[in-house]
């Protein structure tokens, strides 16, 4: 049966999302799920994803657990990082070649709020940080477009998970044929990828230009967004900006027909990120 891929920074409630999935699934489906993930072979995350050889075998032997689990009753939750393109592409071949469904779940935090969390969890099971930055570094966000990433799932660290959406995706549609050939979709329009552009990098100066006569706590209006922003705390440009692009590529993933929604959705964004 299906296949979900969770998919994430390190420390991004990938496990926590799993577990949702896993309870929802066997109390709505009656079938048997899986979890196959890093915890279940007793990967010793900071000696296996510091050394390439050892993290390729690792990989190696997540996705053949994942092959044997794969079967036409129970359903298969796949919980790692699964950061490489390129892997989560060899995953999608494995399903062409079961003939089942898939989808992917991808946990989307900034990397501050991960590396908090990190540090939150017990010494044994904290990644380290030179470890954890490294691993954000090598990170390859997932693409609708793609359809080996498709269809995508996006949540943020506040989101409910869409079970029913979720249910659909893995239930209702077909499963790809083994020589499906790959179809291109079309990219944002150009005047979209503009906008959100500029209002965006407007916003930012006017958040940071904000801060100069404001103090933690205060309401920061922005151009173009009915809604104001809520800072708890004041934030450098250089964390302005790393929020600004990863909505910029959530965004794209999704993008919105009317762009006088773009500014709140950014204001959204960072309200979410941001507490």
């Amino acid at each position: 049966m299906p296949l979900i891929v969770m998919c994430g920074y390190p420390c991004s409630g990938k496990t926590r999302r799993a577990e949702e999935l896993k309870g929802y699934f066997e109390q709505k489906s009656g079938r048997q799920v899986h979890i196959v993930g890093d915890e279940a072979l007793g990967v010793e995350r900071n000696s296996v994803y510091a050394d390439s050889q050892k993290e390729k075998n690792t990989r190696a032997a997540l996705k053949a657990e994942v092959e044997r689990k794969v079967n036409k009753d129970d359903i298969v939750i796949f919980d790692s990082l699964n950061y490489i393109k390129g892997y989560r592409y060899e995953l999608f071949c494995l399903i062409k070649h079961a003939q089942t469904p898939h989808c992917l779940v991808y946990c989307l935090t900034s990397d501050e709020v991960s590396s908090t969390w990190n540090t939150n969890r017990d010494a044994a099971e904290q990644y380290t940080q030179d470890l954890f930055d490294a691993l954000v570094l090598r990170f390859e966000a997932p693409d609708s477009r793609n359809r080996w990433d498709s269809p995508l799932f996006t949540i943020l660290k506040d989101d409910t998970l869409p079970f029913e959406d979720i249910s659909d995706a893995i239930f209702k549609r077909k499963a790809p044929p083994p020589n499906q050939s790959t179809q291109s979709q079309p990219l944002s329009s150009s005047n979209f990828l503009y906008e959100l552009d500029k209002i965006t990098q407007d916003m930012l100066m006017a958040i940071f230009n904000a801060q100069k006569t404001s103090v933690p706590g205060d309401l920061i209006s922005v151009p173009g967004a009915t809604e104001k922003i809520e800072l708890t705390r004041n934030i450098n440009m250089a964390e302005l900006r790393k929020l600004r692009r990863q909505f910029i590529s959530y965004t794209k993933m999704h993008p919105t027909e009317n762009t006088g929604q773009i500014a709140n959705m950014f204001v959204q964004y960072l309200n979410k990120s941001l507490h």
